[in-house]
């Protein structure tokens, strides 16, 4: 399974896993999700809701309403529903215990960030660490790389990669943020504080520019808890 592919089926397997939609209803959801990475034809969806309804992952609700795709000139779209099959939830369960170096990668962290709500604690940590471990490793290669511009290319050229640089390093400090906040609430169950609730109310430490941590109470729950939200987006 591609990279890309295996994006677009988590997406789509914890999407349905809330609650049955229609095609059209779900590519909305998914624009809203993967928006930050690329925007989702349906020349893109379709071919893997029915590549997930043939491995047995989805079923059709109305099998028998004649499928045709939705195109600018017939204007139509699928009156189908499609909703999770027991193997369609475990393998959504699967996906959701994956802690490894891929789920540490731009576009996979961003869709596992979506569904930590419904992730346990410990797998949490390890895709926030392993996160972070990978952006400390591309800020190594960013730093030594923009030492070498400032040698041989223009000040636009050496400013463009600076701005890179700082925005990988903003993603660090709130990488460190969240695993801090992970650390201190451990007794909680698995997407929830200890005392229960539908998210975690605690203190979410922002940074002010330079370093300095400030603390403010968001009574909504720090955003890990917010599915369709992905770390590009803060």
């Amino acid at each position: 399974m591609g990279r890309r592919s295996g994006v677009l089926e988590f997406a789509v397997l914890g999407l349905l896993h809330d609650a049955p939609m229609h095609g059209y209803e779900l590519r909305k959801r998914l624009n809203i999700l993967l928006g930050t990475f690329r925007a989702l034809s349906y020349g893109t969806l379709y071919p893997c809701l029915k590549s997930l309804v043939a491995q047995g992952f989805l079923v059709e609700d109305n099998p028998d309403v004649e499928y045709v795709p939705a195109t600018a000139l017939n204007g139509k779209r699928s009156k189908i529903v499609y909703r999770l099959s027991a193997e369609g939830k475990q393998r959504f369960e699967e996906l959701l215990a994956d802690s490894g170096p891929d789920a540490w990668e731009d576009e996979h962290f961003g869709v596992h960030f979506a569904f930590f709500g419904q992730t346990d604690r410990a797998v949490r940590m390890r895709v926030l660490e392993g996160r972070r471990s990978r952006l400390e490793e591309r800020l190594e290669r960013m730093r030594n790389s923009l030492a070498r511009a400032r040698e041989r290319f223009d000040d636009y050229t050496v400013e463009l990669q600076r701005h890179g640089l700082e925005s990988v390093e903003r993603e660090v400090r709130w990488l460190n943020e969240l695993i801090e906040t992970e650390r201190s609430n451990r007794t909680g169950r698995p997407g929830g504080p200890a005392t229960g609730g539908n998210s975690t109310a605690v203190p979410h430490k922002t940074s002010d520019g330079r370093g300095q941590e400030t603390g403010s109470s968001d009574p909504s729950g720090p955003p890990y808890d917010r599915p369709g939200r992905s770390a590009q987006e803060r």
